[in-house]
């Protein structure tokens, strides 16, 4: 069955970086476009990126281009989101999607910008 794990979150002042990981299985990884959304405390779940199944293209939402950078490595079944200059705004739940038919969506992985 579709896998999407999510990893990397934690806490980190404004003004720095973390690393997201979303882990995929279940499906030919490759083979489909992956998106990233984020849920803010009190707020609709928001997208945040999406990639091209091949990694060729890219799309950001206005408030975190220039920021975040979305990448996938389809050897690792394994999709990224490099968050910098992060500001108190970006604290959320962020979750990773798929959709192939149905919706897939991890269990998220909680961003607190804080200092």
């Amino acid at each position: 069955q579709v896998q999407l794990v999510e990893s990397g979150g934690g806490l980190v002042q404004p003004g720095g970086s973390l690393r997201l990981s979303c882990a995929a299985s279940g499906f030919t990884f490759s083979s489909y476009a992956m998106s990233w959304y984020r849920q803010a405390p009190g707020k609709e779940r928001e997208v945040v990126a999406g990639i091209s199944s091949t990694g060729g293209s890219t799309a950001y939402a206005d408030s975190v281009k220039g920021r975040f950078t979305i990448s996938r490595d389809n050897a690792k079944n394994t999709m990224y989101l490099q968050m910098n200059s992060l500001k108190p705004e970006d604290t959320a739940v962020y979750y990773c999607y798929l959709t192939m038919g149905m919706n897939y969506w991890g269990k998220g992985t909680l961003v607190t910008v804080s200092s």
